[in-house]
């Protein structure tokens, strides 16, 4: 087995010397005799010099001619034309009636009498019956700059890119024909290599494709960037090349749920490595016929990777739920915190979407005071994807100032790593709370001071009716670490806990129905029942505390 060559394919460019040694020399010839371009020939023979690949295609072309001028009348480069149809790349941003069009002959001329006469600059290139067009315009500087169009008009924030492309399944038959003919001319010289010693399409793509990006954009191509280019190539006029292999490998074609095609590119590739090499040749046409028209590009997306914007916020309102309340597709609040700090951001950094997490929740009638309770907002696909500290500090006051219901404090950019801190602190810390609480029997102070000097009680708290619908049927141990009671009157007091996170306050006062035990009404002798709760702390020390001067 032999791996890529790392020379370059022409040792000298300003002559016609190459690095292709003699031996690939028949195996170049059969490629051009199958329609090959340039770029494909180079990588069936193993080629893995990117600064080739990135040489012009018309200097390519004329060199890779000089290299193969000594061959025969019947061998010369069937991917030289003198005037073929000149084929524009197709993109929604190229206005229509720009594709040009002409009759002309596909005789290859003379490569010395095109050099004398200046014909290169007549030289059209036929689409490449293995790429498809990939390697030739769809990999040019023409094609850059309409993605780039696309790219600048969407008003994204980047400082690097992923490019993704995706390219239509037949191409990997294409390419599994053109294997077998380099295999077997290969073995006419005792020479063995595998078909995964090729440089793979879309290697070579990137190779040639990413430092014209930079040269347009400015900034490199990085395989860890959250900024991400996707284009999606498609070629209907070859689309029926897969098509016998549902019948030779029907295993592999299943369709599946949200797929228009059971034509993958996993399928194709999984049936390819199935057949057998009669059976293929048996069934697939060989030599390829040549396409008319090369790729084009049917859709090219922009996305950004999720930021995340972290903070504490207040409530203050009794009537006013944490995410939107929403029964039987009926709303039955107006707003919600959620949707009060969310849009802001939203609008903020030009999101699509977002997701709003926190630690723990708070019922509709209860505010949250003190410090505040820690929150994060996935933000997705968003343009924007930083502020300024200065920047920050506006958009708070922003949100602050849009509503008396809610209010944010610490808002900054955090990592999805960082947000770990924030969940871990739901069952594992503590949070303070204030309940007012009315009592059937008539209390005096010294009635409630026993509760003062309770310490560590432990609670076992099935799980409440009115959360069942939506949690699993348990029973938590939950832990009641101090309680301070301040007497109203004989029928009120207020009491201050500070308790396990996920400790059930409201039934840990009236009991529900003797699911929670021990609970106020048994710990005093009457019937309870929880009037007000606020959230006074969440002693969770995330997100960090900010300067707000």
């Amino acid at each position: 087995m032999f791996g890529k060559r790392k020379e370059a394919g022409f040792t000298n460019m300003s002559t016609s010397t190459t690095a292709l040694s003699e031996k690939d020399k028949s195996v170049a010839q059969k490629l051009l005799n199958f329609g090959a371009c340039p770029r494909c020939i180079f990588r069936f023979c193993r080629i893995g010099s990117q600064d080739l690949y990135r040489r012009p295609y018309k200097e390519l072309l004329s060199k890779l001619h000089e290299f193969l001028e000594n061959t025969t009348e019947e061998n010369k480069l069937p991917c030289e034309t003198a005037n073929p149809p000149y084929k524009r790349i197709k993109l929604d941003s190229v206005k229509e009636g720009e594709e040009q069009t002409s009759n002309g002959s596909h005789q290859v001329p003379n490569a010395e009498n095109d050099r004398t006469a200046g014909g290169d600059e007549n030289l059209r290139p036929a689409v490449c019956s293995i790429c498809l067009g990939i390697l030739q315009e769809l990999c040019e500087m023409d094609f850059v700059k309409a993605v780039c169009h696309k790219i600048n008009s969407s008003e994204y924030q980047f400082t690097s890119f992923v490019f993704s492309v995706s390219f239509p399944p037949q191409l990997s038959v294409r390419e599994h024909a053109a294997w077998l003919l380099v295999k077997e001319e290969m073995e006419k010289q005792d020479f063995l290599a595998e078909k995964e010693d090729l440089v793979q399409l879309k290697e070579a793509y990137k190779w040639i494709i990413h430092p014209l990006f930079l040269e347009q954009l400015g900034v490199p191509a990085d395989g860890k960037s959250l900024f991400e280019v996707s284009v999606v190539f498609a070629h209907p006029e070859t689309d029926e090349d897969c098509h016998f292999l549902a019948s030779a490998c029907p295993s592999c074609f299943k369709q599946e749920k949200n797929k228009q095609s059971v034509f993958t590119r996993m399928a194709v590739v999984k049936a390819l490595d199935m057949i057998s090499e009669e059976d293929f040749l048996k069934n697939f046409q060989c030599p390829l016929t040549s396409p008319k028209e090369p790729c084009t590009a049917v859709d090219i997306q922009c996305t950004n990777g999720a930021i995340f914007v972290a903070g504490r916020y207040n409530k203050y309102s009794r009537t006013l739920p944490q995410t939107p309340w929403i029964i039987d597709g009926e709303r039955k609040m107006e707003s919600s915190v959620e949707e009060l700090i969310s849009e802001h951001l939203t609008a903020a950094f030009k999101a699509d979407s977002f997701n709003f997490s926190s630690s723990g929740r708070e019922d509709v009638d209860v505010r949250t005071l003190g410090n505040g309770r820690p929150f994060a907002i996935e933000l997705v696909n968003p343009r924007k994807v930083r502020l300024a500290a200065e920047e920050m500090k506006e958009l708070q006051q922003i949100i602050n100032n849009s509503s008396d219901k809610v209010q944010v404090r610490d808002l900054q950019l955090v990592t999805r790593e960082a947000i770990g801190h924030m969940k871990e602190g739901e069952e594992a810390k503590t949070k303070t709370y204030s309940a007012l609480i009315w009592t059937e029997k008539a209390i005096r102070n010294e009635d409630i001071e026993l509760l003062d000097n309770m310490k560590e009680l432990k609670l076992d708290q099935k799980t409440p009716l009115r959360v069942l619908h939506r949690r699993p049927l348990a029973v938590r141990v939950r832990v009641i670490y101090t309680m301070q009671s301040e007497y109203i009157d004989e029928h009120h007091f207020r009491l201050h806990l500070k308790t396990q996170a996920g400790t059930y306050i409201k039934e840990f006062v009236h009991g529900d129905f003797g699911r929670t035990k021990p609970n106020i009404g048994t710990l005093l002798g009457t019937t309870a029942d929880i009037l007000e709760l606020d959230v006074e702390s969440v002693d969770v020390d995330w997100p960090p505390t900010l300067d707000d001067k």
